[in-house]
């Protein structure tokens, strides 16, 4: 499952997450993102040690800024506190699935 957050609750969500988290910036008008959203949907039901969130770079403009997320589908994936670096753009499944793998 794929949970979305707000500028005030992604601290709480990713940054203070005891697991690693999957951020997907995203936004609701790009076709790129809705592309990949199916693609996280069943990831996540799969990477059960892994904790996925949505964070729209329209209604979460801070943490979009704070975390240079210049163009949209971004993906990182944050790990006690620290992000990894970004993969930018819609992605195949099987490279999602390396990027997870080398992050956790």
């Amino acid at each position: 499952m794929v949970n979305k957050v707000t500028d005030a609750s992604f601290e709480n969500e990713v940054i203070k997450a005891e697991q690693p988290v999957l951020v997907d910036f995203n936004a609701t008008w790009c076709g790129p993102c809705k592309m990949m959203a199916p693609v996280i949907d069943e990831l996540s039901e799969e990477y059960t040690g892994v904790k996925f969130i949505s964070c729209d770079v329209d209604e979460c403009p801070e943490t979009a800024q704070k975390y240079g997320v210049m163009s949209i589908p971004t993906i990182m994936i944050f790990k006690n506190g620290k992000e990894s670096a970004p993969v930018i753009g819609a992605q195949p499944r099987n490279s999602l699935e390396d990027f997870i793998e080398k992050n956790m």
